[in-house]
């Protein structure tokens, strides 16, 4: 029987890291780092606090003293809100519905395609692989705007643009986000899956397991967590885009969703501002149940994977 001997540069190296970490660890926990992510945080809360506070109060307040004032002076109504949601001419309800039909498949199509695209890039071999996949990612850094015109031409062309169009003009919206979302998408789980052991696909190859069978019954179990994190970064972008919508949509109020409504929730001559912090809160409750509740998979992606070692 044999007794392995640790390579010393291995044993240096790993004593090297600990006071390295441990450093690290004594600064992050430290109640002057505690302080200042406090302080950080309470400065990032104040301008949406405002917002909230503002939103309760009435229209002829507003105008005449800052929104802290209202914390003692009282004067609070539920006006404005009842203006935006019941309100003839700033109704939301529809606007809101028209949001999540365009956000729910902008989210679900990208994510389809960029965990079939990222398996194929990560654990299939095939001519021209990584030439495609750095051209994948050097599309990040085409501006949006570059593409609008050819890509609405295109449509105009093939007869997707316009109300009259299939889908009443959601198409459009939706293949442009996912054209839009591809390549980061691609890039991230790509990054993510190729990361898991390359034993435990072996093992699977060598139970007989084909390329359906380990992409469906290990990595995409595996890549929840990943899935989930760029699902909510989706969802927030396009919940609360407005540039592709308003001019991949046309400008139809059929199609139109709540950004381009608050767009104009001020009227045209921006009589009605006082409306846009009530409006702005409704249209917050959607991301923020849908980031209050998928949050975990953030630290779940930290710790994910099937070997430690």
């Amino acid at each position: 029987m044999t007794t392995a001997i640790p390579d010393e540069k291995g044993v240096e190296a790993v004593v090297a890291q600990e006071p390295v970490a441990a450093s690290a660890k004594r600064a992050l926990s430290s109640p002057w780092a505690s302080l200042t992510a406090i302080i950080i945080a309470v400065l990032w809360t104040i301008p949406t606090f405002g917002l909230l506070v503002t939103s309760f109060r009435p229209e002829g307040e507003i105008p005449k003293s800052g929104w802290w004032t209202a914390l003692w002076n009282g004067g609070w109504t539920l006006d404005n809100y009842d203006q935006v949601l019941n309100g003839s001419d700033t109704n939301l309800s529809t606007y809101f519905v028209n949001s999540l039909v365009i956000t729910i498949p902008s989210v679900l199509i990208p994510i389809s395609i960029a965990v079939m695209a990222a398996y194929a890039f990560a654990w299939m071999k095939f001519p021209g692989r990584d030439f495609l996949f750095v051209a994948i990612f050097a599309l990040q850094i085409v501006p949006i705007q570059v593409t609008m015109i050819p890509l609405l031409k295109l449509y105009v062309n093939q007869g997707f643009a316009g109300s009259d169009a299939p889908g009443g003009g959601f198409y459009t919206i939706w293949l442009s986000h996912s054209i839009f979302a591809l390549p980061l998408a691609i890039y991230l789980l790509h990054n993510f899956m190729s990361q898991i052991p390359g034993e435990l696909i072996e093992s699977a190859r060598v139970d007989g397991a084909a390329h359906v069978q380990i992409f469906t019954r290990i990595m995409l179990p595996l890549m929840a967590p990943a899935i989930a994190a760029f699902g909510i970064f989706q969802f927030l972008w396009v919940w609360n885009d407005l540039l592709v919508a308003l001019v991949f949509g046309g400008g139809s109020l059929e199609v139109s969703p709540l950004t381009v409504r608050l767009a104009e929730l001020s009227g045209t001559r921006g009589n009605d501002w006082f409306l846009l912090s009530s409006g702005a809160f409704v249209s917050l409750v959607v991301p923020l149940i849908v980031f209050l509740s998928l949050q975990r998979y953030f630290v779940r992606g930290l710790l994910a994977g099937s070997v430690k070692g």
